[in-house]
Order: structure tokens, then sequence, then C-alpha cells
């Protein structure tokens, strides 16, 4: 099937009504509408905002209804918006355009907060609330019967599954804030996971995962007693040196790709057959970072069928070269879709977003998404119009 696709959230749709939303969208060339079913918090600016144009969601929230008895100790929580009206139900029974559904599996802080035993905890015994872990089983159930439920009530083409694995230390929460300079060193060490499911899965693998933790508290507590910041060349060339010469932190890094690969792998076993999964394998640009969240994109890829990959980047070039390296990572395994961002801060002019889809297709990706139909002028539309056009629809 054709994947040309535009990220949409419920409120958008909902102020326009679902059927005038879809002549738009399909005027512009787009044959997918992918509608976020799972969201977090967040504060939009929304230029063509109809009931006003900052908006903001509630957190940690479905936008869909989801069936109560599907889930186990962690249970969803239903957005205002989606007991009003079901907007899901509304747009997959339109058969005018194919609906997708994008599901943000582990970044849910509200959910964290009230499973906190289910959360990212750092060295130090941090709990990161923004951040379910998926070595813990109840956030690794919610997650399952999550993909279950919305593709087994809604009749939609398939799903986007992102953040399924360990979010980066600098991501996700309200007002991140330090009185020091941030460095790739320092975050790699705090963003690390010894929640007491990682260090029992992390020891049963042959990893000395207490030894690694302890180590892992003394160089911060010491970089964090020194009197000087970490400059960026040598932290990047620091936090390289430790996940290349350190056994346990490259066996720990390792292991957290495997927990990921299991869970999406698990989620595409349950969900019903003829669904397609992609999986969204980073918030990290580029893309060939994901392994630091567990995010083995070619085991991904051999789970599943589909990368789904973000490729924000600043240019057409840029694109090219990120959509290089993720297929060279594929070695054929699955196949590649790409996200575009067609405005600021990306993509800021016409040229480029045509230039970006075409620089796609020659590297053999032609299943294109772009984000987000809330977010964009009408001219960034226009662009995507072009673009499709240019290729060839």
């Amino acid at each position: 099937m054709s994947y040309k696709a535009l990220y949409a959230y419920a409120w958008d749709l909902a102020e326009r009504t679902v059927p005038a939303a879809v002549d738009e969208v399909r005027a512009v060339g787009i044959d997918t509408v992918t509608l976020a079913g799972s969201y977090h918090a967040g504060k939009f600016l929304r230029p063509r905002g109809r009931a006003g144009k900052v908006y903001f969601p509630e957190d940690g929230t479905l936008y869909f209804r989801p069936a109560p008895e599907r889930y186990g100790v962690i249970k969803p929580a239903v957005s205002r918006i989606a007991a009003e009206r079901d907007i899901l139900r509304e747009l997959s029974e339109t058969k005018r355009i194919a609906t997708n559904v994008w599901l943000v599996l582990m970044h849910n802080t509200r959910l964290g907060e009230q499973h906190p035993q289910a959360a990212v905890t750092n060295a130090f015994g941090d709990r990161y609330v923004y951040n379910l872990c998926p070595s813990a089983p109840d956030a690794r159930a919610y997650a399952v019967a999550l993909c279950k439920d919305v593709t087994d009530q809604y009749e939609v083409g398939g799903i986007s599954v992102e953040t399924p694995g360990f979010l980066p230390y600098a991501h996700g929460f309200h007002h991140e804030f330090a009185l020091l300079k941030a460095n790739r060193w320092l975050d790699g060490e705090l963003g690390l996971c010894f929640c007491e499911h990682c260090i029992r899965g992390a020891t049963a693998a042959g990893i000395d995962a207490p030894r690694l933790r302890a180590r892992v508290r003394h160089d911060v507590e010491s970089y964090l007693a020194s009197g000087f910041d970490l400059p960026d060349d040598m932290a990047e060339a620091l936090w390289l040196a430790d996940t290349c010469t350190d056994g346990d932190l490259s066996a720990f890094l390792r292991w957290r790709c495997d927990v990921v690969t299991s869970l999406v792998r698990e989620i595409r076993a349950t969900v019903r057959k003829d669904a397609a999964v992609a999986v969204i394998p980073s918030v990290a640009r580029p893309t060939g970072g994901a392994w630091y969240e567990g995010s083995d994109v070619c085991a991904l890829a051999e789970a599943t069928g589909i990368l789904e990959a973000c490729f924000y980047e600043g240019s057409a070039e840029r694109v090219q070269c990120d959509a290089w390296d993720v297929q060279r990572r594929l070695r054929g395994a699955g196949r590649l879709r790409g996200i575009l961002r067609p405005s600021h801060p990306d993509l800021t002019t016409r040229d480029a977003v045509i230039r970006s889809v075409a620089g796609l297709r020659d590297a053999g990706v032609v299943d294109v998404a772009f984000y987000n139909y809330g977010h964009l002028r009408e001219h960034n539309l226009k662009w995507i119009a072009d673009a499709l056009a240019d290729a060839g629809g």
C-alpha cells in the first residue's frame, strides 16, 4: 500500500470536522492520515487553528476509546476530547483515506507518576517519571495491550510506535534546568537506567550491573564535584571511549537494544496480522544515535518489517545523508519510511522540501510522511503538494 501520510492530532481534525480535513489533505496528495492515538503534554502554536491558536494537550492520554479489561496494572487515561467524540472512529470509517495510528509508548509522565516502580531510574535512584522502563513487566504489558487494543477495535491500516525504549536524559520534562553546562558524557551517564528490572535482567545476561551502577555513580559524583565543564569535543571523545572500552557498559548498552527489540517483537506478534507495525526508532538526530535509546534499527526492521525514521534535518543534503546511513544500517532488512518537517526549524523553503522528497526517493524511500497537519501554514501544505507531484504522487 502507498504511504503518503500527514501526521495529525484529534483536536485539529475535530474543529474542522473529519470530512473537511480529509478533503483538505487529499487535495495535497496525501493518502494516509497518521493520527495520534496516545500522546504527551505540549504547548502547540497552530497557525490555522480555528478554536484558538495555542493548544495544551492533556498529558499522557489516549485519543481513542480503550477497552479497560485489556490492560493490567498500568491502565490508560482517556482524553476529554476522546470521551466526547471518537475522532479515530470517524476517520477510520470514512473509507476515503487510509488511517494509521501513532502511539507514543514509554514517554508518559502521567503513567510514570502513577507507577514509579515501572519508571526509568538512574544510578542514584532518581526516578524519571516521564519514561516508563521497557524492561519493567508492567510497562511492557501496557505497551503491548495499547497496540493490540487500538488495532482490534478500529479499522486502521496499521500503527507507528514511538519511544519504545529508553529516552535520553535531556528529553521529556517540564522546565529542564541546570546551572552547569550539559555535555554528551554527562547526559549519557545520567540517562542509563538501573531500576530493579534492568539490574535483574542485565545480571541474568551475564553483566555485572551493580558494579557498573557503582562506577557510574562515582564518575558522575566526581564530575559534579569538580570545578570545570567538559568541552563538547572532549565530552564526545570520553563518551565514545567509555562505550568502547568499558566492557560492562558496552554489554549493558547492547542488552538494552535486546530489551527494546524483544518488546517490539512482542507487539508485532500480538497485533492483528493484517495491520502494519512501523517503529519510529529515535528522538535523536541523526537517526544513527538511536542505539543509545535501545533502538537497533536493523533488528527493529527485522522485527516488524517497517522502520519509520524522523529525518528532521535542516537541508535536503542532510536528509539524504541520514537516509543513506539508515539504509546502510538496515542492510536490506525491512522497509524504510521517512518523516519530514516541511517548515521551520527544518526545511524552510519549497525547494528544500521538493529536493528532500526526491532525495529520499533516490535512496529507495518511497513511503514518506509529513509532520504535522495542525502546525503547518497554508504555504507549507502547498510545498507538500508540490513535492509529491514532482515525485510522481
